[in-house]
């Protein structure tokens, strides 16, 4: 045998024994992009009641509850969980992502179907009463308390239909261009309340308005968003992340916690 084969042949044993001791593998079949763990991917900063106090990690807030509860489905202890961050608009953009999947309130539709996979839907979102504190409709606990009250809603949207059905206002509903106009007529007395969809209700009195409050959420959920969870396109885990969503509504899981971080954190269902 030759010099140069007798080296070329302890090269790659060599190399075979470094593969064999490594546990390397020309390419990986993890279905996750860590082995062994479930990198989920929320909002920078993550807002209540979606996520408490900006910590995901800590499992409370509605989104965070959920996400966990679909992490156990799939066969991840909370511990094998790993939070990272992400902006909106690169998560529903094509390319590779750094995550397995990312719930930050994303509406399904067919153009971002293109881009990325989402899985059943874990929410439909309601509409919801908005008025300022210590006014009348502000301190409204039922619908009856609304029915006197000049009503503002965004044009465009679901929130006159379900306004109409569900309150039915003595006074005619006024419609504004959108809703930063909504929210300017009633800062300036036009309308006593106003309605909008339930996240945009919590933006509004959390960073819009200085005494606002959810009065309540209309029990309707005619016309909503459907709220799902973003995977990467084609990811092995989307089937999977449907199937444990369904399991999740079909076992009462998901009302359980609509309930204690929606409702009752200050939008209960107005009757």
């Amino acid at each position: 045998m030759s010099r140069t084969i007798r080296i070329g042949a302890f090269v790659a044993a060599a190399t075979a024994a470094v593969l064999a001791v490594s546990g390397c593998a020309p390419a990986s079949d993890s279905e996750t992009v860590t082995p062994d763990k479930l990198t989920i991917a929320t909002g920078q900063p993550a807002y209540e009641p979606w996520v408490v106090g900006d910590k995901p990690e800590s499992g409370a807030g509605f989104e965070a509850a959920v996400a966990f509860a679909v992490a156990e489905e799939l066969g991840f202890d909370a511990k094998d969980v790993v939070w990272v961050r992400s902006s909106f608009d690169s998560a529903i953009a094509p390319g590779p992502k750094d995550w397995d999947l990312n719930i930050q309130q994303f509406s399904v539709t067919d153009e971002r179907k293109q881009a990325v996979d989402f899985s059943s839907p874990y929410y439909t979102t309601t509409q919801a009463v908005v008025a300022n504190a210590g006014t009348a409709a502000g301190e409204a606990t039922d619908l009856a308390g609304l029915k006197d009250s000049l009503i503002g809603v965004a044009a465009g949207t679901t929130s006159y239909d379900v306004a109409k059905a569900e309150i039915d206002p003595t006074n005619e509903i006024q419609v504004f261009n959108s809703v930063d106009d909504v929210i300017a007529a009633m800062q300036s007395g036009q309308i006593d309340a106003f309605v909008t969809d339930l996240p945009g209700a919590f933006y509004a009195v959390g960073a819009q308005l200085d005494d606002g409050v959810i009065v309540g959420q209309l029990n309707s959920k005619d016309g909503g968003d459907e709220f799902a969870i973003v995977l990467p396109k084609g990811s092995k885990l989307t089937a999977k992340t449907t199937a444990a969503v369904d399991a999740l509504r079909e076992n009462g899981t998901l009302a359980e916690l609509e309930t204690k971080w929606l409702a009752d954190q200050g939008a209960p269902v107005l009757k």
